[in-house]
């Protein structure tokens, strides 16, 4: 991993410096940063000279300012090897001058004027003023030179959101705080000023409470961890680690000086077995139970028919309020099954004595939990605070002041915003971190599955438009989450933040309508140069070749388009064989209508990038016209129906990647118009099967031919059977071959799965994932 950063840094450093950014003696500023001011307005006149003998002037007595100033510094001299000197003396000439008392509505806001004697930097608050120098700590350029020229110019500035989050879970997997602090300071360098620290559950309790020292004596170590996706083995290891109060005091310090707000999650009444491993007693079974060393949701949760369990909290929480100032204090209330309530004689009782009862979709039990959140939020609404819940607290009813942090897509959020509740939007489909950054996951290191892309984050609205104006005022804002179960080391979680949070800054801190992602991937490679000064692993996928493969029904071909974020040379073969500078440049749009195996890599100055690789499998069915009778799951609809006839298999059983239609609980129903009466004897049809997503594989599959598209008449019905009784993963292929048949129409049927007995959804209908189907 370390070697390939070095290397993408080298062509990197070439590709900068090929834009004319490097050089000794002097270098230029460029002010289009990430994320991109509001607006840049270029002025008449002669630059601003940046050297050793600039001052950088704060207002007297004002201890933040002398702070921030003292930041810019330390900035300016990272970037570049310059010294700058600090001073309160009013300097009307060779000075970057830091004020407060810009008038906006918007606290954060700032404004920077340059012209040849200074740079101001005026700001709404103290934490304007610190965007104001983050926006001219990346125009620096990252150059060890002995001036820079800054452009006469006046930038205007503001953030959409005032709430702009990123998180961290070290319950799974500990950090120190040193790297805690370097997490921060990433986080600043993108404009974040929430950062969410998710500090216990099953895996792990990290925070000291003197008055149940339990939890970290004993919660705070597990034995061993899985190895993989709960394969049930295991590594043999403890691994465990908390926090003093101290140490915790000193990170929100450290925050805070940072303009940024530390928001501690304790998890309730679910992921709680490493806090009811200190103490059973909580429990409605009373134990034993143990810190887990694997991955998911677990019956044994809090018990809400016990004072204890009150008293518990309320003793936890009032030490967290100690620790942490922020406004808000995150409760969890996701993933808290029922199944030990429904059990319990003290929740029943608690149950009947609320008169609480089955209504509206929602059980007894989900509103004794929505009783649990509602008497935390009371006891922390007494002491000035605030709750932040996951999008399960809506079930059941919400408490009165919650607000709702909406991670199982966008529907959570846009219900808790219509009922007047403030709303934090963080869905799993462009804010989970922890999800693969590229198709071939098999190159990436070891991670929980799914796929987000740069570009995916950077496409993500968090006010739709489905809301109106009055309502879109409760989205404070999105965030971006990293969970860490298969995150261990300090450079994977590094690897798995960035670039996205880059994309995810633009996503917090612009105005969609100024947002333009190929804008944005001119300016991310200046932004990289500082992560690769500051020592940061960084994904490198943004600089490969990126591929499109769009089937023409016109044409029967597939049109193939490649391109990279800097327009490098790309070279291409269709043969199997490494790219290299005397295979085939590419230089515009091309067809194939045959089978290929295309590789294609891109070259700068000598250095390659990874190659991209693509499989094309061609059958009588590919690239004709297909139509969908039934309706894809939201979420797994991607580009719909050509899916099923365009050349490109699903690599692996990754089925977030966009090659995997799916399907939950339906049938897939497709015709496929072949043009003209082919003669067809086979069909292959491929599934992508994860059992422990509820994904699992077809039960029958059934071909039907027509010459008129309304009469069909069947041509094969094959049934499937899965003999398994555990969980499994893999790509199943299904072929299969009869009689010749001639028709113009093929009807394909592929029916779901009921799951077995032996799974946790037993009786109902799977999910289907299904990608090419090939008629031969």
């Amino acid at each position: 991993m370390q070697m390939f950063k070095q290397l993408f840094f080298f062509l990197l450093l070439g590709f900068i410096t090929s834009c004319g950014i490097g050089g000794r003696g002097t270098s230029e500023a460029n002010y289009e940063v990430v994320p991109l001011p509001k607006e840049i307005t270029k002025e008449t006149g002669e630059a601003f000279t940046l050297t050793s003998s600039t001052k950088i002037i704060y207002p007297n007595g004002n201890d933040k300012m002398k702070r921030n100033a003292e930041f810019l510094a330390e900035y300016i001299s990272i970037a570049t090897g310059i010294k700058t000197s600090l001073d309160t003396e009013t300097q009307d000439e060779n000075a970057i001058i830091l004020s407060t008392g810009l008038e906006s509505d918007n606290s954060e806001a700032y404004k920077i004027v340059v012209n040849s004697k200074a740079i101001t930097v005026k700001g709404a608050s103290e934490a304007g003023v610190f965007y104001g120098i983050q926006t001219l700590r990346k125009a620096t350029p990252i150059d060890r030179v002995g001036s820079v020229l800054y452009s006469a110019a006046t930038i205007n500035d503001e953030p959409r959101f005032a709430y702009r989050g990123m998180s961290l879970d070290i319950a799974r997997h500990f950090q120190p705080v040193e790297f805690i602090k370097k997490y921060i300071d990433m986080l600043a360098l993108h404009n974040v000023n929430r950062f969410h620290w998710h500090l216990t559950d099953d895996q792990g309790w990290r925070i000291e409470i003197d008055s149940y020292p339990g939890l970290t004596e004993v919660g705070s170590m597990r034995s061993e961890t899985v190895i993989g996706r709960n394969s049930g083995e295991y590594d043999g290891t403890p691994h465990g680690g908390y926090y003093t109060k101290e140490e915790l005091k000193e990170v929100v310090e450290y925050a805070r000086e940072r303009y940024i707000t530390v928001i501690p999650e304790v998890d309730l009444p679910g992921h709680m077995l490493a806090a009811l491993t200190a103490y059973p007693e909580l429990g409605c079974t009373g134990g034993p139970y143990k810190v887990v060393g694997e991955w998911g949701v677990f019956d044994d949760i809090l018990c809400a028919g016990k004072e204890e369990s009150f008293e518990f909290l309320e003793a936890v929480l009032t030490e967290v309020m100690e620790i942490f100032p922020s406004e808000y204090i995150h409760i969890g209330g996701d993933e808290a099954p029922k199944t030990r309530w429904e059990e319990c004689s003290l929740c029943q009782a608690r149950i009947k004595e609320l008169g609480l009862k089955d209504k509206d979709g929602h059980k007894a039990e989900h509103f004794l939990q929505s009783y649990v959140t509602a008497r935390v939020e009371e006891f922390l609404n007494s002491h000035g605070r605030r709750i932040i819940g996951w999008d399960e607290i809506l079930e059941g009813e919400l408490a009165p002041n919650a607000t709702v942090m909406s991670w199982r897509g966008m529907d959570g959020g846009i219900q808790a915003a219509k009922m007047g509740h403030d709303v934090i939007m963080t869905p799993t489909t462009y804010a989970y971190f922890d999800y693969y950054q590229a198709q071939n996951s098999a190159e990436e290191p070891f991670g929980i599955g799914g796929f987000l892309p740069v570009e995916q984050v950077y496409r993500f609205e968090p006010a739709p438009d489905i809301l109106t104006e009055e309502e879109k005022k409760h989205i404070l804002g999105p965030q971006a989450n990293l969970w860490t179960e298969y995150i261990k080391e300090s450079w994977h979680v590094e690897y798995m933040v960035l670039p996205r949070l880059a994309a995810m800054s633009e996503v917090q801190w612009m105005q969609p309508e100024n947002k333009n992602y190929e804008n944005f991937l001119e300016r991310l490679p200046r932004l990289i140069k500082q992560y690769e000064k500051l020592g940061y692993t960084y994904a490198t996928h943004v600089f490969d070749v990126q591929g499109e493969f769009t089937p023409n029904f016109e044409s029967n071909k597939l049109d193939i388009t490649f391109s990279t974020i800097d327009d490098a040379d790309v070279y291409y073969t269709l043969d199997g064989s490494d790219p290299s500078e005397s295979s085939t440049l590419y230089d515009g749009t091309f067809s194939i209508d045959e089978d290929a195996e295309i590789k294609a890599v891109a070259i700068r100055n000598g250095v390659k990038s990874k190659i991209l690789c693509e499989v094309i499998s061609i059958s009588k069915s590919t690239y004709k016209p297909v139509e969908l009778l039934s309706t894809p799951a939201r979420s797994y609809e991607y580009s719909g129906a050509p899916m099923l006839v365009d050349g490109l298999k699903g690599k692996n059983t990754n089925y977030r990647t966009g090659r995997w239609l799916g399907f939950q609980g339906d049938d897939l129903v497709a015709i496929i118009d072949m043009q003209e009466p082919t003669e067809i004897s086979s069909i292959e049809v491929n599934n992508a099967v994860v059992t422990g997503d509820w994904i699992f594989d077809s039960s029958e599959i059934i071909v039907e031919s027509s010459d008129d598209k309304r009469n069909f008449s069947s041509i094969i019905t094959e049934k499937i059977s899965d003999q398994k009784s555990e969980h499994w993963s893999d790509i199943s292929t299904h072929n299969f071959s009869f009689d010749p048949v001639t028709a113009r129409y093929y009807r394909i049927t592929i029916k779901p799965t009921v799951m077995p007995e032996w799974h946790p959804g037993s009786g109902r209908r799977a999910f289907i994932f299904v990608d090419e189907i090939s008629l031969n």
